[in-house]
This record gives C-alpha cells, sequence and structure tokens, in this order.
C-alpha cells in the first residue's frame, strides 16, 4: 500500500468520541430502544457494541489479551461467524446495563482507547490485518484507520436511526469512505478484465470523492486521480454509500437509487465492495 493511500484519522477520535457522547446524552428513553439499520439491535445495543470496540481493543492490543480462543477458523466465514457470536453474546449480557453506565463507559474507555492508539508506531505491524482489505498483516495506520470506520458507521446508525444528524460532514465522513474503498481492489480479485481496465466510484456532493480501481498485470490498483476514463462508474450518494459498504443494505436494496454508467456488470460488482467483518445476513 503506497503512502498516496495512507490516511491518518488519529486526529478524529475525540472529535467522533465526543460527538458520541453528546448524543447518547440527548436521547430520551424511547429513543434508546429505536431500531436501527443493524436489522438485529436497536440504539442500546448499538452504543454496546461501540463500548465493546474500546474494551476490546484495549484488552488486546494494549494487554495483549484475548480471551475467547480462535478456534477452527479455516476460512474467512469462520472468522465472520466467530466475529458474530462474540458481538451477539456481548450485546446479550449488557441489556442489563443501563443508558447512564453504558454512557459513562463508553467516555472513559474511549480516551484510554485513543490514548493507546496514540502509543503506537503507525509503520509498525497491527495485532490484526485488515481482512476486508485482503491484507494478511497490515500496518498500524490502517487497523486504525478500520477502527475509525466501526466509530463512525455505528455511531451514524444511531443517529439515522433517532433522526439526529452530525457527522455527515466533509471533515468526518470523507476519511470514514476514503478508507473503506481500501476494499475496492480486493472486491474485484475474481474479475477478469483487459489491462488497464478502469472502474470508478462516485460519492456524490461535497463530502464525497471519485475512487477508482485499474486492471493490472497481477491485479486490480486503487488510485485517486480524477483524469481516468472508466469502462464503468457508478454513481452515489453519501447516505446510501455508508449503509451499502458497511452492509447495513445490500446491493439489491440499492440498484435503482444509484446510476451506473458504461458496463453495467462491473458496475454492479462494485456494488459488493463490504468494509467490514462481522455480519449477520437476517
Amino acid at each position: 500500500m503506497t503512502n498516496e493511500l495512507k490516511i491518518e484519522t488519529l486526529h478524529l477520535f475525540p472529535i467522533l468520541d465526543s460527538k458520541l457522547i453528546e448524543l447518547l446524552r440527548s436521547l430520551s428513553a424511547k429513543e434508546w430502544e429505536s431500531q436501527t439499520v443493524a436489522k438485529l439491535w436497536n440504539v442500546k445495543d448499538v452504543a454496546s457494541h461501540l463500548l465493546d470496540g474500546n474494551l476490546r481493543g484495549l484488552s488486546t492490543s494494549r494487554d495483549n489479551f484475548f480471551g475467547a480462543k480462535l478456534e477452527s477458523i479455516n476460512s474467512y466465514q469462520d472468522l465472520i461467524d466467530f466475529l458474530n457470536k462474540l458481538n451477539m453474546s456481548w450485546t446479550n449480557a449488557t441489556k442489563r446495563l443501563s443508558p447512564q453506565v453504558i454512557i459513562s463507559l463508553l467516555e472513559s474507555s474511549g480516551k484510554e482507547y485513543t490514548a493507546h492508539l496514540e502509543s503506537l508506531n503507525l509503520s509498525d505491524d497491527a495485532v490484526f490485518s485488515v481482512a476486508w482489505a485482503g491484507q494478511e498483516t497490515s500496518p498500524n495506520w490502517f487497523h486504525i484507520a478500520r477502527e475509525y470506520t466501526e466509530k463512525f458507521s455505528h455511531q451514524q446508525q444511531i443517529r439515522d436511526a433517532v433522526g439526529k444528524q452530525g457527522i455527515m460532514t466533509k471533515a468526518l465522513f470523507y476519511p470514514f469512505i476514503d478508507i473503506l474503498m481500501h476494499a475496492f481492489p480486493y472486491t474485484f480479485t475474481q474479475v477478469q478484465a483487459e489491462n488497464e481496465t478502469v472502474v470508478s466510484i462516485e460519492v456524490t456532493t461535497e463530502i464525497g470523492g471519485v475512487w477508482s480501481i485499474i486492471k493490472k498485470e497481477v491485479g486490480w490498483e486503487l488510485v485517486k486521480r480524477n483524469n481516468l476514463i472508466p469502462s464503468s462508474k457508478v454513481v452515489i450518494s453519501p447516505d446510501i454509500a455508508w449503509k451499502l459498504f458497511s452492509k447495513s443494505w445490500k446491493p439489491e436494496q440499492v440498484i435503482d437509487k444509484v446510476k451506473i454508467i458504461g458496463d453495467v456488470e462491473l458496475g454492479k460488482k462494485a456494488l459488493n465492495i463490504v468494509a467490514v467483518m462481522a455480519y449477520k445476513d437476517n
């Protein structure tokens, strides 16, 4: 991965966490029970999952404590199944916690986790690879960027559920979608095309941008240049993009909400970008 594609996000963690705490403190008891686009979870469940992310990150990355063992992980799907079980066991257990307790724990653990991430050498190997980008080993900066996407997408799920916007801005959304696009080349790993074929995704409005992949001898390469002529281009709004690429929505749910210019099949393939690991299909 080239330095051109490196994305710095650490400075955004305190901002995102502060906005989360402010949001959660503003919610009514009814809003805490609102259904989110994460179909199995309401707002309280998603907030609990964000807490799990902080605590699990501190335990594994800072304390080198992994708890549950990765048993019988022989495939990508095995890993997804394992993570889904971890996520559901946590949200089920924390149903007994009040919103006030969850807020308090999120506030303290968020500061601790950010402090730990700031202590890491960004070029060193991360404790976990970013598997959705097809990597077996990832640098810390990319692991941190992946953590940013988790914090952003789940907070946006809560905001979407209760109708309280606040993070769909250039400063916070653009880094999020920029990171997700690292899954673009991996999505096309098995797609055959002539060398130099270009597929592009344009996320509209001033908070979006354009990302392209180019077919090379050894696979597809992600680039951010506006002077390319794509064989296929997908034009998608930010609100649809965050839901689709974090797998809150499926491609068939958005096919009539996006524009595909040029090769339709290549465009449809681009709709299959998934920049998350654990997901329960229901």
